[in-house]
């Protein structure tokens, strides 16, 4: 018998964390801080018990691609095909659709979870690309003349700017199906982790250009590329290509021997600088979406 509960101790998230790492092994998993900081009206998440076990973990929130939930059912390798992944899955959508949500999202990156997303209706809406570059000697940029590059540890005011000033401008650009939706809160809480891996890039007062590393705790050897993007009049001009030589720097200096990041498969032009920074290509993720209320056999 499979029990579904919320996460409410940090016990929980722990080992709501313990399954997500089981079962996405080469993706940063947040901390239980920054799960917390993630706490928010309509977001759940749910660990799964059997025999006393937590076997499977979920999550269901408002996606930040406008118009769907995000939902993510997720199974330890070893209690798949017993009807765990299943239930969370009712669980979740079940949520989502009393949240007013009539579309539902998640990502699958294999066969046999595709064939369990496909059974419950989800089609392919978009893939994502993982990239990987392995970080050695990695020598700091010439400073710009035209710009300055700080980091917001040196800066923090410079993050909220950054949102103005970057992200909302830029997320309109972003090779997704539906527009990004990111408050000013989840800015502040998701898309920065550590402010001395976060670089800026500043024109005068004005914040050009952002990226940076999001720190994995779990696996400090390695981290995730965070979001890099750069006003649109400031393109073509080695902004972007600077701020991540400027990450992979740090990174070299903070001990950090491996970067990755994901990028959407129509988002040729990122594509191609992280092809001209050394990145190489992994594994393919795939987004899949499904109308709501789903078909469960009874």
């Amino acid at each position: 018998m499979v029990e579904i509960r919320p996460v409410e101790s940090d016990a929980d998230y722990e080992a709501w964390r313990q399954v997500r790492i089981a079962a996405l092994p080469y993706e940063r998993c947040p901390s239980v801080a920054e799960l917390r900081a993630q706490e928010a009206p309509g977001r759940l998440l749910v660990i799964a018990e059997a025999d006393g076990q937590v076997v499977g973990h979920g999550l269901a929130d408002r996606s930040s691609e406008s118009g769907r939930a995000a939902v993510a059912p997720r199974v330890r390798p070893e209690a798949r095909r017993q009807g765990v992944g299943t239930a969370l899955l009712r669980a979740l959508t079940e949520h989502a659709r009393a949240q007013g949500h009539t579309v539902a999202g998640t990502t699958v990156d294999d066969d046999g979870s595709f064939a369990f997303a496909e059974r419950f209706g989800f089609t392919e809406s978009g893939r994502q690309v993982e990239q990987v570059r392995a970080i050695g000697a990695e020598p700091s940029p010439p400073a710009p003349t035209a710009y300055e590059i700080v980091s917001v540890a040196e800066r923090p005011e410079l993050w909220a700017r950054a949102y103005d000033q970057v992200a909302v401008p830029t997320f309109p650009d972003m090779a997704t199906r539906s527009p990004l939706q990111v408050t000013a809160e989840e800015w502040a809480t998701e898309w920065i982790n550590d402010p001395a891996a976060m670089f800026v890039a500043l024109d005068g007062a004005d914040v050009i250009g952002v990226a940076g590393l999001m720190i994995d705790t779990d696996q400090p050897q390695r981290a995730e590329v965070a979001y890099t993007a750069v006003r649109r009049s400031w393109r073509g001009k080695g902004v972007a290509a600077t701020l991540k030589r400027t990450s992979m720097a740090w990174a070299a200096q903070n001990g950090i021997t491996e970067i990755y990041t994901w990028t959407q498969e129509g988002n040729a032009d990122m594509r191609r600088l992280n092809e001209h920074l050394g990145f190489r290509y992994g594994i393919v993720s795939i987004d899949v979406r499904a109308e709501l209320p789903l078909q469960f056999a009874e």
